[in-house]
């Protein structure tokens, strides 16, 4: 083979990789377009944050868990997303059916995911009780930009004792919580709360952290003291397949978490 016929080749795979790089998202699009089963329905009513009533049945939005009414920006969130989607055709990407037999899905309209954007925007946590699916990561990066922008959710908490407050261990195996102040002075925490990805909240009895000390915070029976809380009434909290822990001060903003 000569010099020219070489250098003709050469060019031939340069010209087939620019391509494929430029195509990349429309070929990954393809790809997901295929093997992903949509379709469309149009929306009737948002009951909540994260729950739609599509063509006459309730879809669940999966990926995120918007507050609980009564709870700080269960109203705004409702109201974005109807905004966003109500009475507007989407396309759904059904993922299966929970236990009160809503529709689990992914939201799509004009191409992006509504799920999505509720974490982006601060109106829902990530959430993925049955595990990590394709998602998410975006999910979770969506949940990043959301803390960086200090918007809603996300709002850092501007209590006095935000930097002391430590999460020295995190035991989601045993079900055990460890904090410590890590400060010269004493933090009340009566009524910060505990949460997880979903709907379990641990609310602080009256109690105050002292300086340089830590406290337990077990998931199961037994008396309250100064060493140890106990999350009572639950079988678990701290799922196996991964989850986040939520820790607020009593005005709601955001303390600290942590995923695993």
């Amino acid at each position: 083979m000569n010099s020219e016929k070489r250098k003709q080749i050469f060019l031939l795979i340069g010209l087939v990789v620019l391509l494929f790089i430029i195509n990349y998202s429309f070929l990954d699009k393809l790809v997901e377009e295929f093997l992903v089963d949509y379709e469309t329905g149009f929306v009737e009513r948002a009951i909540d944050g994260d729950t739609i009533v599509i063509n006459g049945s309730s879809v669940r939005l999966l990926g995120i868990n918007t507050p609980e009414k009564g709870e700080i920006y269960y109203e705004e969130a409702k109201e974005f997303l109807e905004e966003l989607i109500l009475n507007k055709e989407v396309r759904i990407e059904k993922i299966g059916k929970d236990k009160y037999y809503r529709d689990l899905a992914y939201i799509f309209i004009n191409g992006k995911n509504v799920n999505l954007k509720l974490v982006d925007e601060g109106f829902a946590n990530f959430y993925f009780p049955s595990g990590k699916d394709m998602y998410y990561d975006k999910f979770v990066g969506a949940w990043k930009n959301c803390i960086k922008n200090n918007k809603n959710l996300c709002e850092k908490s501007n209590d006095e004792c935000v930097d002391c407050i430590k999460l020295k261990e995190f035991n989601y195996k045993n079900q055990i919580i460890l904090l410590y102040n890590a400060c010269d002075f004493n933090c009340e925490l009566t009524n910060w709360t505990i949460k997880d990805e979903g709907r379990k909240k641990f609310i602080f009895p009256k109690f105050v952290l002292e300086k340089r000390k830590e406290i337990m915070v077990n998931v199961g029976e037994g008396i309250n003291n100064k060493e140890n809380l106990f999350w009572k009434n639950e079988d678990y909290v701290w799922t196996k397949t991964g989850d986040t822990l939520f820790l607020r001060d009593l005005e709601g903003k955001l303390v600290l978490w942590r995923s695993y």
